[in-house]
């Protein structure tokens, strides 16, 4: 079994995360192989090139990228084309990127079936906010040719199918949620430098899609109302954006009761979580929410816009507020999580039981290799 991925980068986010929980609880089941660039944001990741590594259980492979802008990688094209054949089946996981587009191609050149991961690609807000003239020539050109011929599309959440849709994306649809790994034991502790103050914390990359304008205005009004609160925002995104948020924090007068950690990941990542009253995503568009999952599995109660792909789910199982993207709407849910004992415990309840029945890694491994076995057939 072959994945295809264009980075492994802790900086790009949730799609490096999940396939390390893939890779290591596949390969229990399936030999794994992972092929990727060296891609790390701007830098690059210290790694061996062309050299087998073996991390979480699996075989790992890294080839040097020639360009940053869409990851374009020589050997790891020519590493495919000699080396697909090998494999029963390939999971790719990216559109709009170069790996993507090699390996549908090496794929169909040696008559492999595989699988498409479109990373929320796919959505609307990406389609009207990320040079929209050139996604759209690009997917009718590209894109729409390696969703046809693949044995299946694999989408995550029910809204991330319903956008693709929309597109005419076609193909064979499953949806197959992200794993996310449960802690086997954690205590819910408060952080000594919080102590007294109730923290909302929202904990992803600093980017304009993920809503922090609308946070940082419900934050001012939640604040207004109670001078407990305290919103730490935890990630990193480029300078200028992110120094466009602190003017804005500035200018709402929120700035002293806000904190900025930059990125955090293991031990602190999981004090945050750990320490959090509240979990706040209010992104514009999001494909499943890994973090989400993240922060329910650590016992953290959440409030997430009605675009987050998970949001349905959380929903029927109880397991989080949804709000609308609107600032009134956002700033009245936190405020209800915060101020009401008896439904953060049941949020907290509910979630743990929604992560552990339909994300755990091995709930998510059973469908995988379920569809797995469909695309061999």
């Amino acid at each position: 079994m072959l994945h295809v991925i264009p980075s492994m980068s802790p900086n790009r986010g949730g799609p490096s995360f999940v396939m390390r929980t893939l890779a290591r609880t596949l390969s229990q089941d399936m030999e794994v192989h992972v092929a990727t660039t060296d891609d790390d944001g701007e830098g690059r990741i210290a790694v061996a090139h062309g050299i087998p590594c073996d991390e979480e259980g699996a075989t790992f492979w890294y080839f040097p990228r020639q360009t940053r802008a869409y990851t374009f990688s020589w050997p790891l094209t020519l590493w495919l084309w000699r080396n697909v054949s090998r494999f029963d089946l390939v999971h790719i996981h990216a559109l709009f990127s170069y790996p993507a587009i090699a390996a549908a191609f090496a794929a169909r050149r040696a008559n492999v079936p595989y699988l498409v991961r479109p990373l929320g690609t796919l959505n609307r807000w990406g389609f009207q906010n990320r040079h929209p003239l050139l996604k759209r020539l690009s997917f009718f050109l590209i894109e729409r040719r390696v969703l046809s011929a693949a044995a299946a599309i694999h989408y995550t959440s029910e809204q991330e199918l319903q956008e693709a849709e929309t597109l005419s994306a076609g193909g064979n649809a499953v949806i197959i949620p992200n794993p996310v790994d449960l802690p086997q034991s954690f205590e819910r502790n408060s952080a000594p430098e919080w102590r007294g103050r109730q923290v909302i914390l929202f904990l992803s990359r600093l980017n304009p899609k993920k809503g922090l304008d609308l946070l940082l205005a419900a934050f001012a009004r939640v604040y207004d109302r109670n001078p407990r609160a305290l919103l730490v925002i935890a990630g990193a995104g480029d300078p200028g954006w992110v120094a466009s948020l602190h003017e804005h924090a500035e200018r709402l007068k929120i700035s002293e009761n806000v904190l900025w950690t930059g990125f955090l990941e293991g031990k602190e990542k999981v004090r945050l979580l750990s320490a959090a009253d509240v979990f706040v995503l209010p992104s514009y568009s999001e494909n499943f929410g890994v973090a989400v999952a993240e922060a329910l599995a650590y016992g953290c109660p959440v409030v997430v816009s009605d675009q987050v792909g998970i949001h349905a789910e959380l929903r029927r199982a109880g397991a989080g507020l949804v709000s609308p993207c609107k600032v009134s709407d956002f700033a009245e849910a936190l405020t209800n999580l915060l101020s009401d004992v008896s439904l953060r415990e049941r949020v907290i309840r509910n979630g743990r039981r929604l992560v552990t029945d339909r994300f755990s890694p091995e709930a998510v491994s059973r469908q995988l290799i379920h569809a797995y076995t469909a695309a061999l057939q």
